[in-house]
């Protein structure tokens, strides 16, 4: 457990890649701190569950990470209550699908501010605490769509495509400080929140679950398969160990072949 006495925040953490990777944190000893939204018993069952898997104390924040004073009280508690933080993950995102022209502008500020500036405010807020220590890792959850770009996806393309270019700036700013910042590009995650898409999709497109799986959301992976949210969890793992203190400022695709051609 070669993360016992480290303190982790992720965001988005209550499901999907966020739950994954503190799971992933928590079983290697570190206190976790979870943040995101969800039903409170469910909620409370992972963050037990976290505890007893480090064998540290591991809490919940509810910080709306569109509140830059929600993001800076969050990283407070967590050094008050826990310690650190030695380990920011801003995993937190939503998107939403829709031409330009189309696209509601409520809806651009809030990607943005989610994917993107919630990242910055985590940042500007943990890395004192981080260079204080001599030691940090901050691990951002970009996109396939940090590389590349989707139809109707502006805003979510234009967030990770600056959680990229964020990534490398504050990796360079640390650089001397025992600070690595690095960023994982997935392609399509098997998650909750896939799997409840495909239904719908069935409908709207009259085609079978394995058509939508393989034509639609698996059209640009040539792996034809889904990314799991563990191995991303184990890299991000990875990129915590001291044997990954020479990378900083990367961008690793996981992504089954997407951005390869």
């Amino acid at each position: 457990m070669f993360l016992t006495g480290r303190t982790a925040i992720v965001t988005g953490s209550t499901s999907g890649i966020g739950l994954a990777i503190a799971r992933a944190l928590a079983d290697e000893g570190a206190a976790v701190m979870i943040n995101g939204f969800g039903d409170a018993a469910a909620i409370e069952a992972e963050r037990a569950a976290l505890a007893a898997a480090s064998g540290a104390e591991a809490c919940y924040d509810a910080a709306d990470m569109r509140d830059p004073d929600a993001i800076a009280a969050m990283v407070d508690r967590c050094h008050a209550e826990l310690g650190g933080p030695d380990i920011i993950v801003n995993n937190a995102g939503i998107q939403h699908v829709a031409p330009v022209d189309e696209f509601p502008a409520d809806k651009w500020d809030a990607i943005i501010a989610i994917n993107l500036s919630s990242a910055f405010h985590m940042m500007h807020a943990a890395t004192p605490h981080m260079k204080a220590s001599g030691w940090g890792r901050i691990i951002n959850t970009a996109s396939a769509h940090s590389l590349v770009a989707s139809p109707n996806k502006s805003a979510y393309v234009a967030a990770k495509h600056g959680i990229a270019g964020l990534t490398k700036t504050v990796a360079l700013e640390t650089a001397t400080k025992g600070i690595t910042v690095n960023c994982i590009s997935p392609g399509y995650v098997w998650t909750p929140l896939v799997e409840n898409q495909i239904p719908d999709t069935m409908k709207a497109r009259g085609m079978t679950r394995e058509q939508v799986m393989n034509e639609v959301l698996l059209a640009a992976q040539p792996t034809k398969t889904f990314v799991q949210p563990e191995q991303l969890a184990a890299l991000a793992v990875f990129l915590c160990r001291e044997e990954a203190s020479a990378i900083t400022g990367a961008n690793y695709s996981m992504d089954g072949g997407w951005t390869a051609a």
